[in-house]
């Protein structure tokens, strides 16, 4: 035992004790944590990139990717069917609503429910194997809570306990409480097959349930967020950065997807309809017509305002960005200032020395004597559209859990996590990054930018500060050393109005020609502090094109890519339908999915994501929570109880 030294520890020793009043309570926890470091390692569950495709976001979150159909397979592989095991597994992710399908199909009801519900207490027992009874008890349904917990400690082969175990589930069954029991115990497999949930960035854009997934992630367990560049456009909306709100909602109208900003969040689009058709009512913005991937719609008076509407607020946008951009020449992007550089008689923009034809030069609220101001018509509209996102109640509150439970990076059990990039130098060297003023690199720069994203929501920061943080939101969304972005420039105004595509080329920051270089990973592991013979980072953002050939790991398994473009668009260009990782107490598993049908299919039919799993990386021996950063902060724990202990027995301290 650590020799006690009053000097150094007795006020930090009389703290503790306040929670371990006695010897005996002190030597109780030592015991309980010893046991819990030799528990096998909790299973962890990476997402990426999920552009609000909720859908296959909760799918992926109910069959934990995989990971209960593995446990089932394990358990019945020869005693079922295929189909009866898609059956059982559909009913443990969607309990609710495969009841009644199932149902309807036995003749002897009784005996079902008795052979259901002994497998499904398998299952639980199976998943809640590798943890404290305490901790199982903290997830029951306190309706169940009871039954659950004998259920799980009393096996049916202990010859002494079968009785008990069979009298118990056929009372369930013949007081009627079969159905939510099934229900209440599905919902406990769901929640014990992952121990923590890990987002790395970009919940929002493109899809139409962002809201959906935070009101889910908001009942979740445990999860944690690395913010993505679509996440802080949205936060920076939130924030009351005009040019932030304008992006948003345009990208909600390029994908037809105004479910979220209207149903989701209550954001009131009928004055930018009005503004829209009065000021581009003879212009059939043939350029701006929305993408209906997935949704296409045949109602042309629909299609047509909406394109109408796309336009008024991405003129809207480029004249936003730019006044941010001129109160800030320190970000170096002058260039971003379009509307500064079109010839609007001839119809033309000169870009980089070179003048290219515009597609179409009608921009009937554009002033070529002052292009970048608003009309008095833009300006009302814009305080109309700050005012509906600053008073939406569920906006505001979803983006306060993305602040508690998030951050720009974190570093969790040898994995250094992170949505983007790391600014870096051609020869891989760390990137010095001005911000206010003083230079930051590495792990200093992610840490500056998380202190300026969190001032833009408090009340009580400095207003010059404040306002700095709110217009940083729009660097971070497409600065070039933004680690949430990372390329030479965002050409959205070249997508639009020129057609010659050399110039929508976005250049990558050094950090993607990079990443596969391992001397180069190990730099940006070091410079966080991660250490560990299995460190990784693991980041998403740039979806992998596993149609050309491109392999997710990188830099000899050092570094994971989970971006496999979970959003529909995204589907022709990579090939698949988003990548998630499992980290259990084996190692590492990347699973591959195929593109999700749909919530009714895979309830109606069975039907789950087809997915592959790759493995990645195992380990030699088990890993256990002694190997995790909770094992590592039980066993400072446990040392310090034992100096408190060493105390209480010596006199030092006196026991309560």
């Amino acid at each position: 035992m650590a020799k006690y030294s009053i000097k150094h520890d007795k006020k930090y020793l009389q703290l503790l004790a306040r929670s371990f009043p006695t010897a005996q309570q002190a030597s109780a926890e030592i015991i309980n944590m010893e046991a819990i470091l030799h528990l096998p390692k909790g299973t962890e569950h990476f997402l990426a990139d999920i552009h609000g495709e909720h859908q296959a976001f909760l799918h992926v979150l109910k069959n934990a990717s995989g990971s209960i159909k593995r446990k089932v397979n394990e358990l019945y592989g020869s005693k079922m069917t295929l189909q009866e095991k898609r059956d059982f597994c559909t009913l443990i992710y969607y309990p609710e609503r495969k009841l009644d399908i199932l149902k309807a199909q036995e003749s002897d009801l009784d005996a079902w429910y008795f052979t259901t519900i002994e497998r499904l207490v398998a299952v639980c027992r199976e998943v809640s194997s590798k943890y404290t009874r305490s901790k199982v008890r903290k997830m029951l349904p306190a309706d169940f809570s009871y039954i659950i917990e004998e259920l799980l400690h009393e096996s049916p082969s202990d010859k002494n306990k079968a009785d008990y175990v069979h009298v118990i589930i056929n009372t369930i069954i013949s007081t009627g409480c079969a159905d939510e029991f099934i229900i209440a115990i599905s919902n406990v497999i769901q929640k014990l097959t992952i121990d923590r949930l890990h987002i790395l960035g970009d919940i929002f854009d493109r899809g139409p349930g962002a809201h959906i997934i935070l009101d889910k992630l908001m009942t979740y367990h445990d999860w944690d967020i690395q913010w993505g560049n679509h996440d802080i456009l949205w936060m920076g909306a939130a924030a009351g950065n005009p040019a932030c709100i304008c992006n948003v909602i345009r990208l909600s109208l390029r994908y037809a997807n105004l479910p979220t900003l209207e149903d989701g969040y209550g954001i009131n689009m009928m004055p930018l309809a009005t503004f829209a058709m009065e000021a581009y009512h003879d212009d059939p913005c043939t350029v701006f017509l929305p993408n209906f991937i997935g949704k296409e719609s045949d109602d042309e008076k629909f299609t047509l305002l909406t394109a109408k509407m796309h336009k008024a607020i991405t003129v809207m946008q480029f004249k936003a960005e730019a006044q941010i951009i001129k109160r800030h020449p320190e970000w170096a992007m002058s260039d971003r200032t379009v509307l500064d550089f079109i010839d609007y008689s001839a119809g033309t923009i000169t870009l980089d020395g070179t003048t290219y034809p515009l597609r179409t030069c009608h921009f009937p609220t554009v002033d070529p004597a002052d292009p970048t101001a608003f009309t008095d018509e833009e300006a009302l509209l814009m305080r109309r559209l700050c005012h509906s996102f600053k008073v939406s109640e569920k906006l505001h509150r979803h983006i306060q859990a993305i602040l508690r439970h998030g951050s720009m990076y974190a570093v969790c059990n040898d994995n250094l996590l992170y949505h983007g990039a790391v600014p870096l130098n051609e020869d891989g060297s760390l990137k010095e990054v001005t911000v206010r003023d003083a230079k930051y690199s590495g792990k200093e720069l992610l840490d500056a930018i998380n202190r300026i994203i969190r001032t833009a929501f408090q009340r009580e920061a400095d207003a010059d500060e404040k306002q700095f943080a709110r217009d940083y939101f729009l660097y971070l969304w497409c600065g070039a050393d933004s680690p949430l972005f990372n390329k030479s420039r965002m050409t959205t105004f070249e997508r639009y109005f020129i057609d010659d595509k050399a110039t929508h080329h976005e250049e990558k920051g050094n950090y993607f020609k990079l990443r596969d270089n391992a001397d180069v990973v190990d730099k940006i592991l070091d410079a966080f502090g991660v250490t560990g013979e299995h460190r990784h980072i693991i980041n998403g953002h740039v979806p992998v094109h596993v149609a050309s050939g491109e392999n997710p790991i990188k830099a000899g398994g050092r570094l994971m890519v989970i971006d496999g473009g979970f959003s529909m668009p995204y589907h022709k260009e990579t090939g698949i339908a988003g990548y998630t990782l499992v980290y259990h107490s084996r190692g590492f598993q990347l699973v591959q999915h195929e593109p999700f049908k749909s919530t009714e299919d895979a309830i109606r039919s069975g039907v789950d994501i087809k997915s592959t799993t790759q493995i990645v990386e195992m380990s030699s021996h088990r890993m256990l929570v002694a190997d995790t950063d909770t094992g590592r902060a039980m066993k400072e724990k446990i040392d310090d109880l034992k100096e408190l202990l060493y105390a209480y027995r010596h006199g030092w301290i006196k026991e309560s």
